[in-house]
């Protein structure tokens, strides 16, 4: 998959992916397991590709069309 995410826009993302998974730690009771979704901003994050970017044809890297 082609990077698709630019860097302010990865570092975004990882902190808030490690922000909402934090939620498991702090909430108590089952509400706690909405942290989960914070998987998705870390992995698209660190990995520097967002599938629903490529969907809808976003692209924040400057260098998208040549990484991958």
């Amino acid at each position: 998959m082609k990077r698709n995410v630019g860097t302010v826009d990865r570092v975004l993302r990882t902190v808030v992916g490690i922000a909402v998974l934090s939620l498991i730690v702090l909430v108590e009771g089952p509400a706690r397991w909405w942290g989960l979704i914070g998987l998705v901003p870390l992995v698209t994050g660190l990995a520097g590709a967002c599938p629903l970017y490529s969907l809808l044809g976003f692209n924040t890297c400057p260098v998208g069309s040549k990484a991958g």
